[in-house]
């Protein structure tokens, strides 16, 4: 099994929202084999918290017009590492620190990559 249309159709917007807020190192795994949670987790980096709560916003604004809300977030008032569940995919936008530390990359790295154009 892999991600769903929709599961994708929310990830390439949310990626592009990210984008648009100058987010770099845009990618996504589909982690539908591993996790019975979600079918995509979408991860981004931002230089600062603020720009960390722009992309944050501009994903959840997207997500709205496209009917899917969050179900959870986490980190928001960090501005280090925000984490937005919604349900199909889980985006991550992460200080550029926190992600070359964390390297979430390496952890997904078996799953496929989903393309975001």
């Amino acid at each position: 099994m892999s991600a769903t249309d929709r599961a994708v159709e929310l990830t390439r917007a949310a990626a592009a929202a990210a984008d648009d807020k100058l987010a770099k190192d845009i990618i996504a795994f589909d982690v539908s084999e591993q996790l019975a949670i979600t079918d995509v987790f979408l991860l981004c980096s931002a230089a600062n918290p603020r720009q960390v709560r722009a992309v944050q916003d501009a994903v959840e604004e997207r997500m709205i017009e496209l009917g899917a809300k969050a179900v959870r977030r986490e980190g928001e008032r960090e501005g280090h590492w925000v984490l937005l569940d919604f349900a199909d995919i889980v985006v991550h936008v992460q200080h550029q620190e926190d992600r070359a530390f964390y390297a979430l990359e390496r952890l997904w790295s078996d799953c496929p990559v989903v393309p975001l154009r």
